[in-house]
């Protein structure tokens, strides 16, 4: 891609020597070299003086834990303010006006940017899709539902050429429905629109998706340096697509799935299916959705490769302040309709590609296939031979015949056994085929939503869907002091109650609303055998929980968090502090058969700072990995600090290893872990890799052991300033309350019909 450099490369006097246009995105300021004249063609502009700072504390000393990921989304970037909620703009909104606007666009051709035969379904679909199809079943990052694919990286990836278009065909219907709209739910509504309006019969459609207001940057992409960069920097053997790094499940930067022109850009339908499978796995889909998807998604539209991809612009974050967000400015003839540019391949899948039919699968396998090169020089593949009347008509002239074509993933449908005999059932079953895409387009556009409680509309399936993680509605209306009664009677201790609540309510994420205590499934295969939640503990809790829920009717999951905030109580109330930890009833229980096994796997916990667990030696960090855990669970840095320092003080730690355990008063809600954090009279010795004895500064006599996880807290210069606080002989009482309200947030993160 071209760079956008606007300025004089001249350094005359008096002239500022950096280019504003070209300054990093970060707003980092520049380097003076030491020997340079400060005052010489002085720039009277303080570059990124007001932003730079986080970027130039890593540059100069990239191993500081950046906490950034924790404050993310600040309601301070908001423009709409703390007291919005969508969920309530929701109800206000036109649902059928907007489907009726929606259905209306796809045939308004724009002069500006024009409609392939008049409909702009395959443009709509590709933007829905590129969307929902970052999402990964590894951390629940990525996914449609926050609207990220208007910010960088999206925005700009080389995957993304021309959604900065499809976007802008939406802005007069967002204008239009502002606030009761928001544009995640809308990017994501235009695709199913737009099957439906070719004719597809769709399975449904939820709103209730929140935007966000800047770039992520909790969600890591990937380590390469450039775009596209060769597949081989993700795995460790490219022959075996499992040895692809995780999170990852794309094969290359700035891909959405594969590369449509092979593995490296290098044709091989059997290798690409390869990955193809791998792909699709990292994002939950079996063989069937996968072949339904790819089949589906290339029914309709095309691919844009019609010239040279060297003379594209810069992307939208690239691009000079004109382009007002516009990206990769094509200069050959009109740069549009025939002559666009996008993936670089070119042509239709098939004969007729603004309607919802079988031709795929009859294009697909009714001939023989040859590898070529697009216009714009890329593999794809095209017909040996082929009647007129099979190919599809040009996009501007239907009297105009062109060659129809098919990717590398696309044959990877023909030629791999298992997804050829997928495809010839398909082709032979048209409905089945129909209701099997609709499913899958349902799941893959909703499936970062988490349960149907964030459900919202008139089009919700009333079907309960396993990969919905649906729990059955719990008791309400109990007695509740009753039932803690019962459990401070049952000889359970405060660790013990403590670490089953915490352990069941810490798999939830906020990246796709999935895991939580609601549902109990940390009972269930496979979270009740999982190392982290030490099995044998779990079941002994288990043992004596179960019978009191059966014996007041009340749900496991309820009873599990019930017995974690009686544990909280009691520690308060033995370091001197009487409280009530908030409690809402109505948790179920999750059955087997309502749990997809294989797609909670990824939900185990590696690692959990706050229990100071690890399950094995990683290259990150393990402060990093606690970071990691915090984000998932929705939580800032000073909950994360209230959190952990008291978790040590109740004796929570995995293995009952004292590690972290600065106090001599195990059990008690205190503030002794700051107290003796902070306290110079220690020093602090490195023991073994990770591990550090807390030494008495005069007689050297150990007092504590401690973690990374442990000592970072007084490290790192903005966790130190939170324990400080902590530490204060004033604020005692602070701590326990601090720790309370990050406690029930904790436990009420998937409560989601209390939101």
């Amino acid at each position: 891609m071209e760079n956008n450099n606007n300025a004089d490369p001249s350094n005359g006097q008096g002239k500022c020597p950096v280019n504003h246009d070209q300054l990093p995105l970060n707003g980092a300021a520049p380097i003076v070299e030491a020997n340079q004249d400060p005052s010489a063609g002085k720039c009277p502009v303080m570059h990124g003086a007001n932003t730079s700072t986080k970027e130039n504390v890593m540059k100069w000393w990239p191993n500081a834990l950046n906490l950034d990921i924790l404050s993310q989304h600040d309601t301070k970037t908001n423009p709409l303010g703390e007291a919005f909620n969508y969920h309530e703009e929701l109800k206000k909104l036109d649902i059928e006006a907007l489907k009726k606007d929606m259905h209306a666009l796809m045939t308004d051709s724009q002069e500006w940017w024009p409609a392939d035969w008049g409909h702009y379904g395959g443009l709509m679909i590709r933007l829905s899709w590129h969307s929902a199809g970052s999402y990964r079943l590894s951390d629940g990052r990525g996914g449609g539902g926050s609207g990220n694919q208007r910010f960088a990286p999206l925005n700009s990836w080389p995957d993304n050429v021309s959604l900065d278009k499809a976007r802008r065909l939406l802005w007069p219907i967002k204008k239009k429905y502002g606030n009761k709209v928001s544009w995640a739910d809308l990017i994501v509504l235009a695709g199913t629109i737009a099957y439906a309006d070719m004719g597809l019969k769709t399975f449904g459609f939820a709103f209730g998706r929140e935007d966000i207001w800047h770039p992520e940057i909790d969600t890591y992409w990937g380590a390469e340096k450039e775009w596209l960069a060769p597949s081989d920097e993700r795995y460790a053997n490219v022959e075996d697509p499992k040895t692809m790094e995780n999170p990852l499940a794309a094969v290359q930067m700035g891909l959405i799935y594969v590369n449509p022109e092979g593995v490296n850009g290098k044709p091989d339908p059997l290798k690409t299916a390869a990955q193809v499978r791998e792909t699709f796995e990292r994002m939950a889909m079996n063989d069937e959705e996968t072949v339904a998807l790819t089949a589906g998604g290339h029914t309709v539209g095309k691919t844009h490769g019609n010239g040279d991809a060297s003379i594209l612009g810069p992307e939208p974050e690239s691009a000079g302040v004109e382009e007002q967000g516009f990206g990769w400015h094509n200069p050959n003839k009109s740069g549009k309709g025939r002559y666009t540019v996008t993936s670089g391949l070119e042509g239709a899948w098939t004969t007729n590609p603004t309607k919802w039919d079988n031709g795929y699968f009859q294009m697909l396998f009714n001939h023989e296939w040859q590898s070529v090169k697009s216009p714009a020089g890329a593999f794809q593949w095209e017909p040996v031979s082929i009647k007129e009347e099979d190919r599809p008509v040009d996009v501007e002239d239907p009297s105009i015949h062109q060659n129809p074509m098919m990717t590398d993933a696309d044959m990877a449908m023909k030629v791999d056994p298992i997804y050829k005999e997928i495809s010839l059932k398909f082709m032979n079953d048209h409905e089945y085929f129909s209701d099997t895409f609709a499913r899958a387009w349902f799941k893959l556009t909703h499936r970062d939503m988490g349960p149907k409680a964030n459900y919202f509309g008139p089009d919700v399936p009333q079907e309960d869907l396993i990969w919905q993680d649906p729990i059955p509605a719990g008791t309400t209306g109990y007695d509740v002091a009753a039932v803690k009664s019962k459990i401070a009677a049952s000889g359970l201790s405060i660790a013990e109650m403590v670490n089953t609540a915490w352990d069941s309510a810490r798999t939830f994420r906020g990246s796709d609303m999935r895991g939580g205590a609601n549902g109990a499934r940390i009972r269930l295969a496979p979270q009740k055998d999982w190392e982290g939640n030490e099995p044998q503990r779990l079941a002994y809790v288990l043992s004596v929980l179960e019978p009191i829920a059966a014996e007041f009717g009340i749900s496991i999951a309820d009873t599990i968090v019930l017995a974690g905030n009686l544990g909280i109580e009691q520690a308060a109330k033995a370091a001197g502090f009487g409280v009530t930890v908030p409690f809402s009833a109505g948790r179920g229980d999750a059955t087997d058969e309502m749990t997809d096994a294989e797609s909670f796997e990824p939900l185990e916990p590696l690692a959990d700072g706050y229990r100071n667990y690890s399950k094995k030696e990683y290259v990150v960090s393990s402060e990093e990995l606690m970071l990691d855990r915090t984000q998932l669970m929705g939580l800032t840095a000073p909950e994360m600090t209230v959190l952990v320092g008291g978790m040590r003080m109740l004796g929570t730690n995995y293995g009952n290893t004292k590690h972290g355990v600065f106090t001599n008063t195990i059990g008690a809600l205190t503030n002794d872990f700051f107290v003796n954090l902070t306290d110079m009279g220690n020093t602090w010795k490195p023991t073994e890799k990770g591990l550090y004895d807390i030494c008495d500064r005069k007689t050297g006599v150990v007092k504590w052991t401690a973690t990374r996880m442990d000592l970072v807290f007084g490290s790192n210069s903005i966790l130190r300033s939170y324990s400080e606080v902590y530490a204060q002989d004033d604020n005692k009482e602070k701590f326990v309350i601090d720790f309370v309200k990050a406690w029930a947030k904790v436990m009420n993160a998937d409560r989601f019909d209390l939101k």
